[in-house]
């Protein structure tokens, strides 16, 4: 706790108060008096601390009993480590403390713990003048005594030649006390005074009427030992009518808030160097006042002997204009040369910069807000575009630059229609006709992200995809082919309007080059171009219901992967003569649950049958997609965002 004291001096040296901490007195005695000044000076910023509480007594062999108020009990041990590195930094003194007394006085401090500490102090000199002074240190003290003695008596010039004929003949080891010496003295006008030393001069009489005192100082009473009012400020007297009425007991129109000690002139005169507080009774004030806040009045008291009377000069214990104007005060009130002005404004000042401190950061939450919502909007922009777009053509149209087209010497296209559309079309409603194609669109556009293949674009009742395009891949005739398939099982799950019974499609699907690249500013597509869609085109449009039709150059790329073919034969292909073509039945290696891409329980097939079958996986990281190269083979897409193990790689 002591080293936490410590510390905590330090610390509050870097936050900022080194200064004002240091302005605090000019030594130990008046540092520690001004502390509970200091905390009240923080409550006005910190209205919630709870500061403890600091009383110092002077004894006459120079140590000094520090009494020490908390209502938190177990901390008397930091104080120590406070004070004493203060002591060290503040005014170059080592001191040691000691607990000599320890009680608990609820009744009359309101505070729980009443600490007292024993305070001796030792000046700490530098290590030079530490050794010098070693040696006689009864001999410094002496010489100290005697030159003080000797001063005080001799005028000026005799005090200054001896000073210096004493300063030509000493021997080195005195050198650094007379220094202490040049440092104690000042030279005033026709006397040798100690800096520190002070001897006021009074008038005879008091140079001021009764009238100019109270008016100058509106805001002080003056009371005896009884507690009768003898004296009072003009504006205290305007809050406080009955204090017009001399002789009245002070205690009835007020209550001590701080120091919390009984309303006594012994208690008062115990603490008389902590700051009092007084706050006005309620039941004493008009009954104007009824519903306003009380007023609390700050400031010291100075206890007149000759008198024998308490001389209270205080201030009204005001924060912000607001707190004035609750009271009906004004700043008139308060005397000009009363700084309570210059707070209330200042501190008026303070918070409406705040004020605007509060809306700067509102407006910056609103603007992160705004900022966080226009992101989410950006994306969904993205998702759009890029649900028209490649993803690579769309930004390189947002960053405005020109798309260039491209040669793609293999793909495989498919396109797709509705039987009898035309005349389910004559025969529903148009919703009904919307309805049907978005649910049959649903699931095809599900199932171009199972196989990762390109949609192209929609007309109509005509779906057309792409693989290989616009990222080539050897794999684009398969993945078009298990897509097919996905979209023949998919029809089945789509209603006619008009009979009722599952839609038929025709799937044309043709492999070979193309030239594809971006056309159109207001709505861009990405358009393919060449004799591949047109023949794509015609295996569609000469197809059969519920049939998937292949040219000639897409058997041949499916020939050895393992899908089930028949040949159609040769037939008359419009605008391109005879042509020999092929029905697309099935993947042989794939399961339905596997060409529609939906969650299975096991996906390894040899479980079911009870044979174990090894799977080999090979990982194409450039395509974010892996292959299972065994008795089943199957092609895993990781889902963006999604992170899927495959065997000993792990993909993204």
């Amino acid at each position: 706790m002591l080293e936490f004291g410590e510390y905590f001096f330090e610390f509050c040296k870097r936050s900022g108060y080194d200064h004002m901490l240091r302005t605090l007195g000019g030594n130990l005695y008046e540092f520690i008096e001004n502390l509970d000044a200091l905390h009240s000076y923080l409550s006005l910023s910190y209205q919630e601390m709870n500061a403890p509480s600091f009383r110092v007594e002077k004894n006459e062999d120079g140590s000094m009993h520090l009494h020490y108020y908390s209502d938190r009990r177990g901390l008397c041990h930091i104080v120590p480590g406070i004070i004493s590195a203060a002591a060290l930094d503040f005014f170059n003194i080592e001191i040691s403390m000691e607990i000599v007394n320890q009680t608990e006085e609820e009744e009359r401090t309101g505070k729980k713990e009443h600490i007292v500490f024993l305070v001796t102090q030792t000046p700490v000199f530098a290590y030079k003048e530490r050794n010098e002074f070693s040696s006689s240190p009864q001999n410094l003290a002496d010489s100290e005594k005697q030159i003080e003695n000797q001063l005080n008596k001799e005028d000026l010039e005799k005090n200054k030649n001896t000073i210096r004929d004493r300063g030509s003949s000493v021997c080195p080891a005195k050198k650094s006390h007379w220094k202490t010496i040049r440092g104690i003295i000042t030279l005033g006008k026709g006397k040798l005074s100690f800096r520190g030393r002070f001897d006021p001069v009074y008038p005879k009489s008091l140079w001021i009427d009764t009238k100019t005192f109270c008016n100058g100082l509106p805001f002080h009473m003056v009371f005896d030992k009884e507690l009768r009012v003898k004296q009072a400020g003009v504006s205290i007297q305007k809050i406080v009518p009955g204090l017009q009425t001399m002789g009245i007991c002070l205690d009835h129109y007020f209550s001590i808030v701080h120091p919390e000690v009984p309303f006594t002139i012994s208690s008062i005169q115990k603490f008389i160097n902590s700051q009092f507080v007084f706050q006005t009774r309620r039941e004493m004030m008009p009954e104007s006042w009824k519903h306003r806040p009380m007023l609390e009045l700050r400031g010291q008291m100075i206890w007149m002997e000759s008198l024998q009377c308490m001389l209270y000069l205080c201030s009204p214990l005001l924060r912000t204009l607001h707190e004035l104007e609750e009271r009906q005060m004004h700043i008139a009130d308060i005397a000009p040369h009363d700084v309570t002005r210059d707070l209330i404004l200042l501190n008026q000042q303070r918070l409406a910069e705040m004020e605007l401190s509060n809306q700067l950061e509102r407006k910056k939450e609103e603007l992160r807000i705004l900022s966080k919502h226009l992101e989410e909007e950006k994306k969904k922009t993205e998702a759009l575009l890029y649900a028209m777009l490649p993803q690579h053509v769309a930004n390189q149209l947002k960053e405005g630059k020109q798309v260039e087209a491209g040669e793609f010497k293999e793909c495989t296209i498919l396109f797709s229609d509705v039987v009898t559309f035309t005349n389910i079309c004559a025969q529903c409603e148009p919703i009904q006709i919307v309805l049907m194609l978005n649910s049959m669109y649903l699931q095809f556009d599900r199932l171009t992200t199972v196989h990762d293949v390109y949609k192209v674009e929609t007309i109509g009742d005509a779906y057309m995809v792409v693989g290989g395009v616009p990222v080539p891949v050897p794999t684009h005739a398969e993945r078009v082919a298990n897509f097919a398939l996905g979209m023949i099982i998919a029809a089945t799950g789509v209603q006619n309007p008009v009979s009722g019974n599952p839609i038929q499609i025709r799937v044309g699907i043709h492999t070979g080059p193309v030239l594809a690249g971006v056309v159109g500013e207001k709505m861009p597509r990405y358009c393919l171009f060449g004799d591949t869609v047109n023949i794509a085109s015609r295996m569609e449009s000469h197809g059969v219901p519920s049939k998937i039709h292949l040219s000639s150059s897409t058997y041949q790329c499916l020939k050895y992967k393992n899908f089930e073919m028949t040949e159609r034969g040769e037939i008359e292909v419009k605008g391109k003569g005879k042509m020999h073509t092929y029905f697309l039945i099935r993947n042989k290696t794939a399961t339905e649950n596997e060409i529609m891409g939906r969650p299975m329980k096991d996906l390894d097939s040899g479980h079911e049958s009870g044979q174990k079958s090894h799977q080999h996986i090979h990982v194409d990281e450039t395509n974010h997609s892996a292959q299972c190269l065994g008795p089943n083979k199957l092609t895993f897409r990781a889902i963006p965002g999604v992170n899927c193990t495959l065997g000993r790689k792990k993909l993204t």
